[in-house]
């Protein structure tokens, strides 16, 4: 299979970024997104070119690195993964392939197609923990919590803080981000004590960091790798509102 690829090209932050076209050929359609940029790259160095940066690490789906957007989609047209688990069995053969950096002003460009997502862990620090003494560790069998709030807590924590959810949004949110992180807790027993201060602190972050309000539109739900739910956000508004009216 023979691609076009028009990939963005943007030394740092404050450069002027620039489309670049560049060729590939010859690519198995089991070869995988990332294993396609690698080829470039490859290709790339030999012609004495600067390689095309971009971020990447489990390549199993896992760390959310690997955050591109792809023909206007993020991670690419295939539903509920990441960049690495696409592969090229999903384009045809002779498709013009769009490349960019997660657009928003709280990830600036690092350099292509590398963002700086350190807003995140600026989020978590905010109140994405639990600093209470919840004791020793009981028997798995003994903690008191129903499955089901168990369940909702653990489909909250597969978000992997990938940013897919920011990029998207029309209004650059976190909103989903954070609604996974204040919901994997605030369904646990040990993460009720804080779940008030936790919800307002997290959100005074979000907002201190630049990113944008949730109008609900469900265009982060539709683009989350995980498929973390839109309820999660309506958890979030809840605790906060709570929050507030506490205060």
């Amino acid at each position: 299979m023979n691609f076009t690829l028009k990939i963005w090209r943007q030394e740092n932050a404050k450069a002027k970024g620039r489309f670049e076209t560049y060729e590939v050929k010859d690519i198995s359609a089991d070869t995988s997104f990332l294993e396609m940029l690698d080829i470039l790259n490859n290709n790339l160095i030999h012609e004495g070119k600067d390689p095309v940066a971009f971020d990447h690490d489990c390549r199993e789906g896992i760390c959310g690195m690997c955050s591109l957007h792809i023909n206007g989609e993020a991670h690419g047209p295939d539903t509920e993964i990441t960049t690495c688990q696409l592969h090229m069995r999903k384009f045809h053969d002779g498709d013009t392939i769009t490349i960019e950096p997660w657009r928003s002003a709280a990830f600036p460009v690092i350099k292509d197609l590398v963002v700086e997502r350190s807003a995140f862990d600026k989020i978590l620090q905010a109140g994405g923990f639990i600093s209470v003494n919840t004791g020793g560790v009981p028997d798995g069998n003994a903690i008191p919590i129903s499955h089901d709030d168990a369940e909702e807590s653990m489909d909250a924590a597969a978000c992997i803080g990938c940013g897919a959810c920011v990029a998207t949004c029309k209004n650059g949110s976190a909103m989903l981000f954070v609604a996974a992180r204040v919901s994997s807790l605030a369904k646990l027993p040990q993460g009720k004590v804080e779940t008030l201060t936790r919800a307002k602190n997290m959100i005074a972050k979000m907002d201190e960091l630049g990113f944008g309000g949730c109008t609900n539109t469900r265009a982060c739900e539709a683009e989350c790798p995980k498929g973390i739910s839109i309820s999660h956000i309506a958890r979030l508004n809840r605790k906060f509102l709570k929050a507030k009216f506490k205060d």
